[in-house]
């Protein structure tokens, strides 16, 4: 199929998605006049940004047009998202610098790259330092969220240049540790030892994949120590949601665990065997992750906590 009768096939989808976005879906109160400008201005410049893909999409590689269509949806899911209240301006910006981020990744295109990818974590930190303050979270808390997504950031961008792999692994796993100490304030290290058993033991079945798929000798204790660490990451919150029984706990986890499934296809893709449009998959999975913690994380409810021990690391 060419790529021109694809596009023709999601033209009538995307806009039934535009309009459903726009005037369907319930509410959560009304939104206020700067969100309406923001939501019309945006709408405009995803019709003009629709319109130049569509023109453009006949003479575009088959990938290529599809990568750019993905960012496009994206785009429209965060407006109609906003509209209806579901998500602020600061996460739809985030959501904004993501999608160009990956988009550019998955194609190549350097110089946007290298604009979109810092910025997108750049954007999350202060919406994670303005959703601190706004729900009065406790300042060790506050704390250990923005460490872990500067840590992030930090390894975003030492990522971009190959040669500055494991300084970048460093500043992720020093994000893992921040984010394994958030996720351990109320319910205390790893209470869930079925959950840390999962993912330790599928953390170790990677590693041995990438082991016999060519992970260079100099390279294979820094990633060992990494697999270890992250899947402590990803167990930790886990059974922080068991503890606390709520979706947005449950939201963390799931980041969690996208945040394990995006490192394992990078390392794939690096070590093992290329993936075709490679960042498409590991970045979109990435942001989606780091979305997820830094919109849903939060203390654990007062009920919840009265019925904790004393051990815990918030106490």
């Amino acid at each position: 199929m060419r790529s021109g009768q694809i596009i023709a096939l999601a033209t009538p989808v995307f806009f039934v998605l535009m309009g459903l976005g726009f005037f369907a879906g319930r509410r959560r109160g009304s939104a206020s006049p700067g969100v309406r400008a923001f939501c019309a201005a945006r709408l405009v410049a995803l019709l003009a940004g629709a319109a130049a893909f569509f023109w453009f999409s006949d003479a575009m590689p088959l990938a290529t047009a599809g990568v750019w269509l993905a960012a496009l949806i994206a785009a429209l899911w965060a407006t109609g998202a906003v509209r209806q209240g579901r998500l602020t301006v600061a996460e739809v910006l985030f959501v904004d610098a993501a999608a160009l981020a990956t988009a550019s990744g998955a194609l190549g295109i350097g110089w946007l790259h290298g604009v979109f990818k810092p910025l997108a974590l750049a954007v999350l930190i202060a919406f994670a330092a303005w959703r601190s303050r706004a729900a009065g979270m406790p300042a060790r808390f506050a704390l250990l969220l923005v460490a872990g997504l500067v840590a992030s950031l930090a390894g975003d961008v030492l990522l971009m240049w190959p040669r500055l792999f494991v300084p970048g692994l460093v500043c992720f796993l020093l994000a893992h540790l921040a984010y394994i100490a958030l996720f351990a304030m109320g319910p205390g290290f790893f209470p869930r030892p079925a959950a840390l058993a999962a993912t330790l033991g599928i953390g170790g079945a990677m590693y041995a994949f990438l082991w016999q798929g060519g992970l260079p000798a100099g390279l294979r204790m820094p990633v060992g120590v990494y697999v270890v660490v992250i899947a402590c990451m990803a167990a930790q919150a886990i059974g922080r949601a068991a503890v606390a029984g709520d979706a947005a706990a449950r939201q963390v986890a799931v980041g969690a665990c996208l945040f394990m499934s995006s490192d394992a296809l990078l390392a794939t893709n690096r070590f093992v065997q290329p993936l075709p449009v490679a960042s498409l998959w590991v970045l979109s999975s990435y942001y989606a992750a780091q979305l997820l913690i830094a919109a849903n994380v939060r203390p654990l409810s007062a009920r919840v906590a009265a019925q904790l021990p004393n051990m815990s690391p918030s106490r």
